[in-house]
């Protein structure tokens, strides 16, 4: 081990990652091979890390010329990623010392790019696409890149250069960013405009055009990296030459990819990225991509799932081609799986779990042993697989096995199982089974069967590529091209299957779709847009890597989306009553108010402005201070959308001291000076259903005090043992302007409206409570379309919201 943890270490590996690469029995034979046919014991750090590139891709195909390649890595011929790829590409159908000019020329050995002729080619691209940029500006910046770096012209240039020549481009043709490139810099522009004094805030005459957020163009996502560099349709090496031309003949060259969900459990933000992924992928390609159910465990798999994985794909943006199901492939599988052992390729086998365990090597991990019913007749097999499948064994008394290589470094050759019993209904086929093909068996060959050109999956299906490819082969059937990428994992939640229920059966939480955890339908229920969720997994690109992403990061999306398309209503979770001593008992003022500053296309409401006020307890304090901007007594504050400040000049109390009302002074006689800050406010008008009153409040914290549950050094109790029971909290006697109810009746007067709230789905129904956060309408709450379409709210409504996120504002002001 120390041998090989200094051999990496040589090729510029870290120590974490050298022990990582040691104790890998696939890969560190092979690093270490290839290591040794450079001849060299150090490495400069980029040839370095072609080489250990080089040893986590190499296959049984590119073996034979593995070090071939690494050689010419170590003298400098093999510089790039990019001429990586063209050379492990050339070295499976060719032998590169037989043909060294032709592998010099497929992989750009000793092609130099100037300088001039980079320029000359980022050029032609940024022409091409110019009336793109200048409509879309710095928002097609990735899209345009990616096209950049697809120019054959380019192919062998350093990127470096290229990218530095792109944005020099790209910053002489559309200038530096300004505010149609970043709402932030709209913000800060909009505040610094003159106001005049004593006016408070209101609609601009003129306000600014709506700018539509927009999460990452999907091209971004593949526009680097090897996923940017993946074969064509066709070009994956195939057992038979006619497979590839039948293969061809009905894809007609299209890239053709797959989602393939278990119907077991809600999909989570994990699944959100394998969705973007391959839906994607295949979206930028011209091609396809199907939603196949992997529906092989009748004892886990449930209708609600099977509904819910569809809606949510769709939730997300994307339509499958088709809807499919491995249940459709049974009988063909069934029969594949015949030809397999009439191939004298599987067997039935009649082993224990814990014998099969031990064959394995055991827990000392000791040397392995084949089955005894390995060597059983064809004939023999084939009888006991017809008893399988008759039902004539009970469960875990056969199942059959793939005979494949048990001295292979690599677990997943070490016989794995095709089939197994299982006397369990499926929901699509009822009882006609008792024997269900296994994931092992079934993913690869339902790819085959549909023609997929890119079976994308997340890297810890590694090992699973080399099965994949011998199953096809073995049965010599199309081979399609498994590619893997790094999973996605965020901090302050779990996403397991088990440890959710875990946590909904002690207690934790009430259901899978609770707004503090990280399921689709939790995050949908919470009020997150699709946009915001698309953007933060697209953000965060493809790679082989899997870091835990700090859930912030999700939370700037949801933000930024949010303050684009949220209208805005003054609300108090804690009201205190305000009085306005000089105003009569029967005052009654409609103002008019934007949902949106400076965006017209939010419209205007009208509130009520009375005699009698509530503002939010955290507006008010009985001792002032200089840093403190809000009211306090014989302080003079603005209200928000109300022309004239007022002034605090007494505060009353109950009997036990609490604050029973503020006293105020209107300031509308004579002119007043500018107040240096505005507080929101909901006044008293039963006659037009002010204010709103709302029966819970529910505001979320992290569910885990911790951002990784599974660290023991910081969580020695366990996972279960971080969960933070005071994560949620309720607040009752909340209060909000009518302005709220308007959006609600509008909302239930569309198509989609109706759909949301007979469904029990009012989530889309999005505002900002003004300096509190985002929030939405909880399904608890209890509403009709009927109540919806009323001018007020009744007494028979429930209004159940929920924070979605919190604002980033200094609290102070």
């Amino acid at each position: 081990m120390d041998s090989l943890l200094s051999k990496f270490e040589a090729l510029g590996l870290t120590a974490e990652k050298a022990k990582e690469a040691a104790g890998n029995k696939k890969l560190a034979p092979t690093l270490s091979e290839l290591i040794d046919a450079t001849g060299q014991n150090a490495f400069e750090k980029a040839p370095g890390m072609l080489l250990y590139t080089l040893g986590t891709t190499v296959t049984k195909e590119k073996t034979p010329h593995a070090s071939y390649i690494a050689k010419a890595i170590a003298s400098g011929r093999i510089a790039s990623t990019e001429q990586l790829s063209a050379a492990t590409k050339f070295c499976v159908k060719n032998d590169p010392a037989a043909n060294e000019k032709a592998f010099d020329e497929a992989c750009g050995v000793g092609v130099v790019v100037s300088d001039s002729e980079i320029a000359a080619s980022v050029k032609d691209v940024v022409d091409s696409a110019k009336e793109l940029l200048v409509k879309d500006r710095y928002r097609a910046q990735g899209r345009v890149l990616g096209m950049v770096k697809k120019a054959p012209a380019l192919r062998w240039a350093e990127s470096g250069k290229v990218k530095s020549e792109f944005d020099a481009q790209i910053l002489a043709l559309l200038g530096p960013k300004d505010e149609r490139d970043d709402p932030a810099n709209a913000k800060k522009a909009a505040a610094k405009k003159p106001t005049d004094v004593g006016a408070a805030p209101s609609v601009a005459k003129k306000p600014a055009e709506s700018k539509k957020w927009e999460p990452t163009p999907l091209e971004t996502m593949f526009a680097d990296g090897d996923i940017s560099r993946l074969h064509k349709a066709g070009e994956n090496p195939q057992i038979k030459p006619e497979l590839t031309r039948e293969h061809l003949e009905a894809t007609k060259g299209m890239v053709i990819t797959r989602f393939p969900p278990e119907p077991n459990g809600y999909l989570h933000i994990g699944h959100a990225k394998a969705i973007n992924v391959n839906f994607g992928y295949a979206k930028i390609h011209g091609g396809t991509c199907n939603l196949r159910y992997d529906d092989t465990n009748p004892e886990a798999e449930e209708q609600e799932y099977v509904d819910s994985i569809l809606d949510t794909v769709r939730w997300l943006g994307f339509e499958p081609d088709k809807v499919l199901y491995s249940s459709d492939y049974f009988q063909e599988l069934f029969d594949l799986a015949v030809d397999l052992v009439r191939r004298d390729l599987a067997y039935v086998c009649h082993c224990t779990a814990e014998q099969i365990y031990e064959q394995r090597g055991g827990a000392s991990k000791g040397p392995r042993s084949c089955c005894a019913h390995r060597s059983r007749p064809v004939s023999e097999s084939l009888e006991e697989f017809q008893k399988m499948k008759e039902g004539r064994y009970a469960a875990n008394e056969a199942i059959l096995r793939m005979k494949m290589d048990m001295e292979d470094g690599n677990p997943q050759m070490w016989d794995l199982i095709a089939y197994r019993i299982l006397y369990s209904t499926h929901h699509r086929t009822g009882d006609k089974w008792c024997i269900y093909p296994t994931y092992d068996f079934t993913h690869c060959l339902c790819d085959s069967i549909e023609n997929i050109t890119h079976s994308l999956c997340t890297r810890e299906f590694t090992q699973s590529r080399q099965s994949y490819y011998w199953l096809c082969d073995a049965l010599e059937v199309y081979k399609p091209v498994q590619w893997e990428y790094g999973r996605l994992n965020v901090t302050n939640t779990v996403l397991s299957k088990r440890k959710l229920l875990k946590l909904r059966d002690e207690g934790f939480i009430r259901d899978l779709d609770d707004p503090r955890l990280y399921t689709i339908p939790a995050l949908r229920r919470r009020g997150v847009p699709p946009q915001a969720i698309n953007a933060f997994v697209r953000e965060l690109g493809v790679s082989t890597s899997s870091p835990i992403i700090a859930v912030e990061r999700l939370e700037n999306h949801i933000r930024d989306c949010l303050n684009e398309i949220a209208p805005r209503i003054m609300a108090a979770i804690s009201p205190v009553r305000i009085v306005l001593e000089n105003l009569p008992e029967d005052h009654l003022e409609m103002i008019e108010l934007p949902y949106k500053s400076n965006d017209e296309s939010f419209g205007v409401h009208k509130v009520p402005f009375t005699r009698v006020l509530y503002i939010d307890s955290s507006d008010f304090r009985e001792v002032d201070s200089a840093d403190y901007y809000r009211l306090a007594p014989g302080k003079t504050v603005g209200l928000q959308g109300v022309s004239s400040p007022v002034t605090c000049t007494d505060v009353r109390k109950n009997a036990d001291g609490s604050i029973a009302e503020i006293v105020c002074r209107y300031e509308n006689e004579g002119k007043q000076k500018k107040p240096k800050s505005y507080i929101q406010w909901v006044a008293e008008c039963p006659q037009l259903g002010s204010p709103i009153r709302l029966d819970e409040l529910r505001m979320y914290d992290p569910l885990f005090k911790h951002a990784n549950p599974y660290d023991e050094t910081v969580v020695p109790g366990g996972w279960l043992s971080d969960v933070d029971r005071d994560s949620l909290h309720i607040h009752k006697g909340a209060i909000a302007e009518i302005g709220l109810w308007d959006l609600i009746n509008k909302h239930a007067a569309t198509e989609s409206g109706k759909k949301d709230i007979t469904e029990k789905r009012p989530e889309n129904i999005r505002f900002q409570f003004t300096r509190m956060g985002y929030f939405t309408l909880d399904k608890d709450s209890s509403l009709s379309i009927a109540d919806a379409a009323k001018t007020s709210k009744g007494s028979e409504v429930k209004l159940i919201m929920s924070r979605i996120v919190t604002l980033k504002e200094d609290p102070k002001k």
